[in-house]
């Protein structure tokens, strides 16, 4: 698997030396390591930049059809490890290190986190992008170079604080400024149409996107993508005059107007403010991206008409799909197609993927807003919607309200824009992300588009890529997996399963657990090193690491583990299971419930971690500021993955397919890629609990009394009771009181109802721990089996169903 990259005269050794002297301008004996870990970047990042430039002029050559995939977020974790394991060099570097006396793994963990995402989204279009290079296809990711991301998430007495994420305070070595790759992105002003009918639009602001690339490299360096990140300025740094006159901030504004667009992954939309600078960073980044892309098309082939057969534009999420409307501007204001073959064109162009089926994710923006943003938009919209309406009612497929209801522009109330309609309206085909997810959009969100295209909605469920979550993380279970199966699951994820005969093997079992022993201990070092907690590897770890939302369920956990606190502590004589309860994930800093859900997991850690009637029985534990870098330390430690959203809410996940690749049980609802998990691994190697996503719709409808529920069940009751009470809060009795009413008055997201069925669910998974062959044989069963949940073979669909690039 190895690759030379030594060929050039000079030992690696004496390179990485080269680059430390004359890019970082410091001699081994002066160097720290942040100095040895630029230098190595540098060095690998020479061999990339050839095979990066080597794969650009073969597609360019071949007149290849490229994929753009547009998204606000790219979760890419760290780079150097994941370099080095595509290209095969891990041990020659590693071994060019040692030489100078430094430590690879060393310099790998001081790498900074790109603070370009925050949760599955991001990490799905990361794994989606080292899909694309290792299928060989041309393609470039599209987003935004956010200074500061999301955030860093502290834990303050508990609480969740917000600051800064500097991740690029000293620098990016993976970056390359592209200045000739440089557009102007407008806001506002006004539409001024001639004699002749030309259009044009003529912005009251205007601010410069500059391109940003890092190289994406794939599986054995076969082929090394793009992934293009924005980075904003003003159109004049400074107005002298203002400057001059003392008005010194007043001077610097538009620097600072240009530069919000850039410096924070989702800023809070509560306010207007907050709502216009969300806006402005969407139209941003999709502006910038389809002029880059109509650009290349005409450097490329000369004209545009061939666009739909050169370029593949797949937007993910609702974020970018204003791009739809910014590509029409283009066809029709700056290339001069007529409104009717400007949008066909588009339709062919665009494929648009579904993530939600919540209604305050399906973005929409009031329209006065949108007109005063974009006011050419604005009327490109009125033009699409009018298009779409009339096609609506000349098919008589749908009645008035139907008609309403796929109308880009919402009437119901607020006029408000639509983006997943003009998503969906403008793309030739838009898929769900699972099975369920899909059909449930043909049934909910988008009922009325489907019965108007009812061959439009189709199905991709998503996938991990496995050199990062499974080769790179996890480097025990790969080197054991190789002994036993050969390599070739290294290039096919899915001849995973022929480790599916290993799995009542008591010897490769014992080999298993010893592998899942060894990441448990590094994870307890880690948490004993960083928090000051101790936890012991003989227990069960039981995992939930995702962002934190009602719908995930983070506080149906939390009250279990309530319940299991007082049980333990009521029955000391029972044969009770160790357990580290592992929680991490951040909250929207403007989600009020999902931060008090963070508080009360840190109270309730304080309470029991505390508590010497457990005997070291139960530990809880919430890692602050959860990131790539952490889970690929937790994951390959986990023995339970907790994936227990609200059936029916809950898209697809990718967590649950991590965990499953690692040897972590499931313990989870029929919701989501779960149900797919569950088909592959089969029924006894998952535990499967709750209300199907039928069964919550029916309660919803047919009335629900979760109050009634509550008081019915013992251990609930109890639970609740003591949290709203002040039993983990004595500092401030009345802090759950509110979060805990909710669930006696209004128990949206089915907590009361799912709690009896989760806690025998749990009380079930004690029971198959005890039984250690059985435990093991259902982890080996569920590595062999999730081969299918590859990114590659997701990427295989796209490619072949949606963009006819394969």
């Amino acid at each position: 698997m190895a690759t030379n990259i030594s060929a050039t005269g000079k030992s690696l050794q004496t390179r990485i030396e080269d680059a430390l002297v004359h890019r970082i301008g410091k001699d081994k004996q002066a160097a720290l390591p942040h100095d040895w870990l630029a230098a190595t970047i540098y060095t690998l990042r020479d061999e990339i930049i050839e095979r990066w430039m080597v794969s650009s002029k073969a597609a360019h050559a071949a007149g290849a059809k490229r994929v753009y995939y547009l998204s606000l977020e790219f979760l890419i974790g760290r780079l150097l490890r994941d370099a080095l394991a595509n290209l095969g060099a891990s041990e020659e570097v590693g071994a060019a290190l040692a030489a100078h006396g430094v430590d690879l793994a060393e310099i790998e963990e001081i790498e900074p986190d790109a603070a370009l995402g925050n949760g599955g989204l991001g990490r799905l279009a990361a794994c989606f992008m080292e899909s694309l290079a290792t299928l060989d296809i041309p393609a470039y990711g599209y987003g935004i170079r956010y200074v500061n991301g999301m955030f860093r998430q502290r834990i303050d007495d508990g609480w969740q604080v917000e600051l800064p994420e500097n991740w690029l305070a000293y620098g990016n070595p993976w970056e390359f400024e592209r200045r000739e790759s440089a557009y102007r992105v407008g806001f506002g002003g006004e539409v001024i149409g001639d004699a002749d009918g030309k259009v044009t639009w003529a912005p009251a602001e205007t601010v410069i996107a500059s391109a940003v690339d890092t190289p994406v490299v794939g599986w054995r360096g076969k082929r090394v993508n793009t992934l293009r990140l924005w980075n904003a300025f003003p159109t004049d740094p400074i107005h002298l005059d203002a400057f001059n006159a003392g008005d010194h901030a007043g001077a610097l504004a538009g620097q600072v107007r240009a530069e919000s667009l850039v410096r924070v992954l989702y800023p809070a939309d509560s306010t207007a403010a907050g709502q216009e600078l969300r806006l402005r960073q969407e139209y941003f980044f999709s502006s910038a991206s389809i002029q880059d892309i109509v650009r290349r098309q005409m450097q490329y082939h000369g004209e545009i008409r061939s666009l739909p057969d050169k370029a593949a534009i797949q937007l993910n999420d609702t974020h970018p799909a204003v791009s739809v409307a910014e590509l029409m501007r283009l066809l029709m204001d700056d290339h001069g197609l007529d409104l009717a073959e400007a949008w066909d064109m588009t339709r062919k162009t665009f494929g648009y993927t579904n993530h939600t089926l919540l209604p305050e994710a399906l973005e929409s923006w009031p329209l006065p807003l949108f007109e005063r943003m974009l006011p050419r938009h604005m009327q490109i919209v009125y033009a699409i919607n009018a298009m779409l309406l009339r096609e609506a009612r000349v098919s008589k497929k749908l009645d008035d309200a139907a008609i309403a209801a796929i109308s880009v522009i919402d009437e119901s109330g607020e006029r408000r824009v639509r983006m997943a309609n003009l998503a969906f309206a403008g793309a030739h085909s838009v898929n769900g992300v699972a099975a369920l997810h899909t059909e449930l959009m043909k049934q909910t969100v988008f009922a009325d588009f489907h019965k108007l295209y009812p061959d439009r909605i189709n199905n991709k469920t998503n996938g991990v890529t496995p050199r990062r979550w499974l080769l790179e993380c996890n480097a025990g279970l790969t080197g054991l997996i190789r002994e036993a199966i050969g390599d070739g699951f290294m290039d096919d994820a899915e001849k995973l399963s022929n480790l599916a005969r290993f799995a009542d093997d008591a010897g490769f079992a014992e080999r298993i657990k010893a592998v899942k022993r060894a990441n448990k201990d590094a994870l307890a070092a880690h948490l004993r090193n960083y928090m000051g907690i101790r936890v012991d590897p003989n227990a069960l770890f039981d995992v939930q690491i995702k962002r934190i939302h009602e719908y995930k369920r983070q506080l149906l956990n939390l009250i279990e583990t309530v319940s299991l606190y007082d049980q333990i502590r009521s029955h000391p004589e029972r044969d009770w299971v160790p357990r580290v309860k592992i929680f991490g994930g951040k909250a929207a800093p403007s989600y009020h419930n999902a931060k008090l859900i963070i508080k009360l997991a840190n109270d309730i850690a304080r309470r029991v971690n505390s508590d010497p009637s457990v005997g070291g029985l139960l530990k809880v534990v919430f890692v602050p500021n959860y990131n790539v870098s952490l889970a690929e330390k937790i994951i390959p430690a986990a023995d339970l993955s907790e994936q227990i959203s609200t059936a029916g809410m809950e898209a697809s996940g990718t967590g649950n397919m991590k965990f499953a690749l690692n040897g972590a049980l499931t313990i989870g609802t029929l919701d989501g890629a779960n149900i797919e998990i569950k088909d592959h691994v089969g029924d006894e190697n998952i535990v499967i609990f709750g209300l199907n996503a039928d069964q919550v719709a029916e309660k919803r409808s047919n009335g629900y009394n979760p109050r009634e529920v509550i008081e019915g069940s013992r251990e609930l009751q109890q639970a609740v009771s003591a949290i709203a009470s002040g039993v983990f809060s004595p500092d401030d009795p009345d802090r759950y009181k509110d979060l805990i009413g909710g669930l006696y008055d209004h128990d949206w997201f089915m907590v009361a109802a799912d709690f009896e069925s989760y806690s025998d669910a749990q009380r079930a998974v004690d029971r198959r721990w005890l039984d250690t062959h059985g435990w093991q044989a259902a982890a080996i069963r569920n590595i062999a089996n999730v081969g299918w949940f590859s990114s590659d073979r997701t990427i295989a669909e796209y490619a072949k169903e949606i963009w006819g690039v394969m």
